[in-house]
């Protein structure tokens, strides 16, 4: 596939790093030439030095052969821009435009035909914090993923010591739960995927992922992990768009502080966020988190630009007492080798952003993409297409089709039923299908999997 990537900051040059890997042709263009030698000394794609909107730039950049533009510069109006030139003089299939402030975003009125010509916006802090609300919803998760429009749940939770399945085979399961049915999809164990099988034992510090019903989810949670109150007294640090958005969803229900270092932005936010306690000061100061009863505090939240000050301010609130920390983490590189330790949950918004552009650039009928484990895993929902005849998948039971190694379908999704994946489970036409990839690398094999023979049309 021909893509071209309109902007080389963090989300830019991880997606084309990501997609490169994926034997994509890749063309990124950015203003900055320091950006692009950057990429140009590691990874084997094109770039373009030049302002992003610019129609001389866009066809310099391939943009009339181009499959897919992925407009993910610092700046909507350049983004939303040069998907309207892209549309206009090159006639590109398919658009994506980062965009990020909520008065662009609530008017949907403006990404139309008869409008902006965007196919797709995505705004890397929303999704950042719908990913962190979600956490809030389900205590003691590391990832909580939604498929099927909330019906089915992938779930990453920590194997305690002494939890009730410490130290037994996953088959137990069942005797525990007798009326709640589930599928876990894979284990890591000391940064390994496991693939589990009904004799696998599971041991502390395990990171199980497991499928369910949403309505299944916490019983499922009780049998890994010690039961969790919510989280009520909520520190949050960083009053940018991410810790605003959040502090707006949490207060009311929650106590919300929120700490800001910029005055004036505090200002700002203290009128918008009437129900949280706005403070102007450094988190990496140990004062104010003493001032601020940082020891009686649930969960404390780091979720400035900073990774630096994110770790350090993180780090510093476990010390004196926070019950349980959440960091922002920008560099990919660092999200597995913090989280678990002082650090409980760790979030990168690029793995965050680069599975929902995946959902676009999948063959097939892909409806929703989640990349995990620093983009070396894959959590996917597709639709069964086709016949007996037409489709290797369709008129078959789960134990019969031939799934790349590494990979389940962990359940099957058929209009309001939840059906887990189990090996007896016949897949129908129009199911969507949940899979876990362990080894993302498979992805091609999955895809050629659901593909309908021709003879079908």
């Amino acid at each position: 596939m021909k893509i071209i990537i309109l902007g080389a900051g963090q989300i830019g040059s991880n997606l084309a790093e990501y997609l490169v890997r994926e034997g994509n042709e890749i063309t990124v263009v950015d203003i900055a030439s320091s950006n692009l030698n950057d990429l140009n000394m590691r990874l084997d794609i094109r770039t373009i030095e030049g302002k992003a909107s610019h129609p001389s730039v866009l066809k310099k950049a391939g943009c009339k052969d181009a499959d897919l533009l992925i407009a993910v510069t610092n700046s909507d109006e350049v983004n939303m821009l040069a998907c309207e030139i892209a549309h206009t003089l090159f006639s590109t299939p398919t658009k994506i435009a980062r965009v990020r402030d909520n008065d662009y975003l609530a008017r949907t009125e403006l990404f139309s035909e008869q409008a902006i010509r965007v196919d797709v916006t995505i705004s890397p802090e929303q999704l950042v914090t719908d990913n962190i609300h979600r956490l809030f919803e389900f205590p003691g998760t590391l990832q909580v993923l939604d498929f099927a429009k909330g019906k089915v749940q992938l779930v990453a939770v920590k194997a305690i010591q002494d939890g009730p399945l410490v130290g037994k085979q996953l088959a137990s399961l069942k005797h525990h739960l007798p009326s709640v049915d589930t599928r876990v999809a894979a284990i890591y164990r000391r940064g390994e995927g496991i693939s589990p099988r009904g004799d696998t034992v599971i041991e502390t510090d395990d990171e199980v992922f497991f499928i369910a019903s949403r309505q299944d989810t916490q019983a499922i949670m009780g049998e890994l992990h010690k039961e969790e109150q919510g989280y009520r007294r909520v520190i949050i640090a960083g009053g940018g768009n991410i810790g605003e958005r959040l502090a707006n969803k949490l207060q009311g229900n929650h106590q919300v502080k929120l700490i800001e270092i910029d005055e004036k932005r505090c200002r700002g936010l203290a009128e918008r966020l009437t129900e949280t306690v706005v403070l102007n000061g450094s988190a990496t100061r140990k004062s104010l988190l003493v001032e601020e009863n940082i020891d009686d505090c649930d969960i404390y939240c780091a979720l400035t630009n900073d990774d630096e000050d994110n770790i350090m301010s993180s780090l510093l609130a476990k010390r004196l007492g926070a019950q349980k920390v959440l960091t922002l983490i920008n560099d990919p590189a660092y999200v597995d080798l913090i989280q678990g330790d002082k650090i409980d949950i760790a979030i990168s918004p690029q793995q965050v952003t680069i599975g929902s552009i995946l959902t676009h650039i999948r063959r097939g009928d892909v409806a929703k993409v989640h990349s995990l484990r620093r983009g070396a895993a894959e959590a996917i929902e597709a639709v069964a297409h086709g016949d007996e005849g037409s489709s290797q998948v369709v008129g078959r039971k789960i134990g019969d089709i031939r799934l790349p190694a590494g990979t389940i379908i962990g359940a099957i999704v058929r209009g309001d039923e939840v059906i887990m994946g189990h090996t007896d489970a016949v897949i129908e036409a129009n199911d969507h299908l949940i899979l876990f990839l362990i080894d993302k690398r498979r992805m091609r094999e999955v895809e050629r999997l659901l593909q309908v023979q021709i003879t079908y049309f």
